[in-house]
């Protein structure tokens, strides 16, 4: 039997089209995702191999105040995270079956809501703890 190490090179699509200008870079906070509470090809995707994922860039984010996890924002909630707390900033890859994965949580901006990669209606948020400025792109 020959053992060989295998290299192989994943580049991320890093666009942020909903991200209006880089204000606000400077003020993103260091999250750690519950893996567990987001959908693949909603929120992340499987890479060239099964075994890399990536969550996509500017999802809406709470805080499960529970579990001390992020996880997707849902107005419906309640045990923390019907609290909008901000975006995911960029794109932020993982190995499939990881339980926790950290993260960078844009809190501060302009942002084009309809450039999301999911559906978001920012008027429709009734708690927040980000400082995030929603405009047309």
């Amino acid at each position: 039997m020959d053992i060989q190490p295998i290299t192989t090179t994943q580049q991320l699509r890093v666009g942020r089209p909903w991200l209006l200008s880089g204000h606000g870079t400077e003020t993103n906070q260091t999250i750690t995702l519950d893996v567990a509470k987001f959908t693949e090809n909603t929120h992340w995707e499987r890479g060239i191999k099964t075994v890399e994922a990536h969550f996509k860039s500017g999802l809406p984010l709470a805080l499960n105040t529970t579990s001390g996890l992020y996880e997707p924002y849902d107005p419906a909630a309640t045990d923390g995270h019907e609290i909008f707390a901000g975006l995911l900033d960029t794109e932020t890859q993982f190995g499939v079956g990881a339980a926790r994965v950290g993260g960078a949580l844009r809190v501060h901006g302009l942002i084009a809501p309809a450039k999301l990669p999911v559906a978001f209606d920012p008027a429709a948020v009734a708690k927040s703890t980000a400082s995030l400025t929603f405009a047309r792109a």
